[in-house]
């Protein structure tokens, strides 16, 4: 039976030894290792929505060590944040979990309805420091930035890769190219899929996609398209990042009931996924009950077949 990693980095033949490692390193830690699935906890929300609309109901989670300590102990692939919370843990806790610098953030004080973009806020130079496997950064598709966010990503891509870093992009799409309702339509969220694919990404994170299509064109192409179920939309989405030769992962999004969210990963594991990257609907619950619900998202995946 076929090596489910290594099926996996033949996706990626012409990266050098580094990358390979360290994105080896990723698909072996925690419970899913071995199985080529992943489940990552981000935490960004601090930085992008405010500190008391993320951790106010949750008081312990302003603790920059407390996520360090939630993703290995219920056994996450790996943990994704900006600089600050990374540079509070990484020498105590680098040893013990794929670390992932989110190298451009942005801030909920700020709005463009046509023109967000998140401001470089870490450099490559960063994440060796701290140890990291990876990096993180965030494209919106759809922005009237958008062409900015692509080639600042792919400067900073080519700098990672040749230091051997995992390069994970968060394809976004929004404002003026998009309608809010479009930024998660399935064909949208197909191509923000692909170009992160083409800008070079290991590891891809987008939103469970709708069954709303944006392009009136596409609904006529896709009218023989299953689009009615989100596993059916998923495997286009995948289909879409090089007929899954491309890692892509989806949001867990805001926090919702138990029972909402996994029906959701479910469904996302039916069509395909190759894991979720699950942030406020962890952390936002007390420690034991959070790592529990990682570990049932888990155990999803490992027994998906």
């Amino acid at each position: 039976m076929e090596n489910p990693i290594q099926r996996i980095l033949q996706f990626y033949p012409s990266e050098n030894p580094g990358v390979i490692s360290n994105l080896t390193r990723i698909l072996n830690h925690g419970y899913l290792k071995g199985t080529g699935k992943l489940v990552i906890l981000p935490v960004d929300q601090g930085f992008e929505h405010g500190p008391l609309k993320s951790f106010a109901s949750h008081p312990v989670a302003y603790d920059p060590l407390y996520h360090f300590k939630l993703a290995i102990d219920s056994g996450c692939s790996a943990y994704a944040a900006p600089l600050g919370f990374l540079q509070a843990g990484a020498r105590e806790f680098a040893s013990y979990i794929p670390l992932i610098l989110k190298v451009n953030n942005s801030s909920h004080l700020y709005k463009s309805e046509s023109a967000p973009m998140p401001a470089l806020t870490a450099a490559v130079e960063d994440a060796l420091s701290l140890g990291c496997a990876a990096i993180g950064f965030t494209i919106y598709p759809g922005s009237d930035l958008a062409n900015v966010m692509y080639e600042q990503i792919a400067k900073i891509s080519k700098q990672a890769k040749k230091y051997g870093l995992v390069v994970v992009i968060w394809a976004y799409p929004r404002r003026r190219g998009v309608s809010k309702q479009g930024e998660t339509a399935v064909d949208v969220v197909s191509y923000a899929a692909h170009i992160a694919a083409e800008l070079g990404a290991h590891i891809i994170k987008v939103k469970p996609p709708s069954d709303w299509i944006e392009d009136a064109d596409l609904q006529t192409v896709l009218k023989k398209t299953d689009t009615q179920t989100l596993a059916s939309r998923v495997r286009l989405v995948i289909q879409s990042a090089f007929q899954g030769k491309r890692i892509v992962i989806f949001s867990g999004g805001p926090a919702k009931n138990k029972q909402a969210f996994i029906q959701e990963i479910n469904e996302l594991a039916q069509g395909g996924s190759f894991g979720s990257i699950v942030g406020r609907n962890a952390f936002k619950r007390p420690f034991k009950e959070a790592c529990q619900l990682l570990k049932e998202i888990m155990d999803i995946y490992k027994n998906q077949k």
